[in-house]
């Protein structure tokens, strides 16, 4: 009698166990297309009774644990958004469930809890910070204040919410131009090669520059004159004795000290537009031997016309020429910030790095310089190790963010919450922050998205197979049903 009954419990428990292993089933099924989704499957386990004597059998049934595969590496695809990201290894991304925006500074911080996930298509919001489908915002490191690195730490709580609304790339005033370019030492007397740099104030106007190199009728001696289109020239020794009659500010080039004795009309030099920075010199193999830039001397052009030479030779011997600019024509003390030295880095003496004087036309072979003007902000992008960086129309970039991957040492043991994240639990561990691909973490794989690990074919297998074994144990109940009616006619 006893059997029956431990038969039907029997049937029952495989009931129960199968049902959940269907519900398992469907969630697997339903989020085949969803980003970073885990699949969790049922493991059956025996449940015995113990036998109170070795003839006898009692019987127990099954049980079933949900076995869940967190770790597991779904199939990486490729996306078309910049800020979408894929984890190719270990880890997850750091993220909340609530962010607040500080009223003073206008700074987004987490007022949530910190939670986990592999579901990484972010997008900004309406205030510019990253959230996924499901509402979760992207945490990481942020940029120092020197734009040298970042803040980063293993402190989860320390975490920033990564924004990505900065809005505009401040102009940086032309402090600095290197030129690569090429004289022809075939040139005659007074020929001359002009060459048009772009610099850029402080309000990021543009302006040219323009260098003329003159042949002179010594070989291998040119004479260098510059010309402003707008704004104009200083020259910092105005009793022309060979030296800077100040020491020079390292942010503008300029002391405010000497304002008051190189203001506009303190010297003939500082109200022109074109003035003498020098006379370049070249070795017989065609290396530049040498700059003078000698400010008690004058420079006469092809034309006639005399310049006082300006130049300041900012290192002896480098090769770099420094030249004073006022942009706004009005040097005075109220306009000290206007007025700013410009190194040309025109190479370094006996190499070709620079300057050189070949046979051929001559030509420019490279420029580059460290001015910018306003920028906009037009996209953003993440690379493999997890750097937010925003991009600007003016061509500059600024890096906002880094993107830690954190570890478990037992994945497994996170616990599942709505929305395809996790919370750490004291079977999981402490997550551990990591740049990627460094202490076992995964590498970033950006502008991808990972894919669910659902296999269809492995579902739809499993779904027959535990139907069947439901039916299976239905027939159970009813045939030991069957077997305690038979019992209860006996006693008819």
């Amino acid at each position: 009698m006893s059997s029956l009954y431990g038969a039907l419990r029997s049937g029952v428990s495989g009931m129960f166990v199968n049902s959940q292993a269907m519900a398992m089933i469907s969630d697997n099924i339903a989020n085949v297309n969803t980003t970073g989704y885990k699949v969790s499957k049922a493991k059956f386990s025996t449940l015995v009774t113990n036998n109170p004597s070795p003839t006898l059998y009692s019987s127990g049934g099954v049980q079933s644990q949900v076995w869940r595969e967190y770790d597991a590496q779904g199939l990486l695809q490729a996306s078309s958004r910049s800020t979408d990201m894929a984890i190719s290894g270990d880890g997850f991304f750091a993220v909340t469930d609530s962010v607040t925006q500080d009223a003073a500074t206008g700074e987004w911080s987490r007022n949530g809890s910190i939670l986990y996930t592999r579901a990484a298509e972010f997008r900004p919001d309406e205030n510019g910070n990253l959230v996924n489908a499901a509402g979760y915002y992207l945490l990481g490191w942020e940029a120092n204040s020197a734009g040298t690195g970042f803040t980063e730490t293993n402190v989860q709580s320390a975490f920033e919410v990564v924004n990505v609304s900065a809005r505009s790339s401040d102009p940086i005033p032309t402090t600095e131009y290197n030129l690569s370019a090429n004289l022809n030492a075939d040139a005659a007397t007074d020929d001359n090669f002009d060459i048009e740099l772009q610099i850029v104030d402080r309000q990021g106007s543009q302006r040219t520059l323009t260098l003329t190199f003159e042949k002179t009728g010594t070989a291998d001696e040119w004479n260098l004159f510059a010309t402003l289109d707008n704004g104009q020239f200083l020259d910092l020794d105005v009793n022309d004795d060979g030296t800077f009659d100040a020491d020079t500010d390292a942010t503008t080039g300029i002391s405010d000290a000497e304002i008051t004795t190189h203001e506009a009309g303190g010297d003939t030099a500082t109200a022109g537009t074109t003035v003498a920075l020098g006379v370049v010199t070249f070795d017989a193999s065609g290396n530049l031997s040498s700059i003078v830039s000698d400010t008690t001397t004058t420079l006469t052009n092809a034309a006639g016309t005399t310049y006082q030479v300006v130049g300041g030779d900012d290192n002896a011997g480098s090769g770099v020429l420094q030249v004073f600019i006022d942009h706004d024509g009005t040097y005075s003390a109220t306009s000290v910030d206007d007025a700013v030295a410009i190194n040309l880095n025109l190479g370094t003496p006996g190499t070709t790095t620079g300057l050189s004087q070949a046979a051929g036309t001559s030509t420019i072979n490279t420029y580059s310089d460290n001015g910018q003007q306003f920028g906009s902000l037009t996209g953003v992008t993440v690379n493999d190790v997890g750097v937010v960086t925003a991009l600007f129309d003016n061509g500059a970039t600024r890096d906002l963010y880094k993107v830690p991957v954190n570890t478990f040492a037992n994945p497994n043991g996170l616990q599942e919450q709505t929305g395809n994240v996790y919370i750490q639990t004291d079977e999981s561990g402490e997550a551990i922050a990591h740049t990627a691909s460094t202490g076992g973490a995964g590498a970033i794989s950006p502008s991808s998205i990972e894919s669910s690990t659902v296999d269809l074919a492995t579902e739809f297998t499993d779904m027959i197979t535990t139907q069947r074994a439901y039916s299976a144990n239905t027939k159970i109940i009813t045939t030991a049903d069957e077997m305690l009616e038979e019992l209860i006619r006996t006693k008819r």
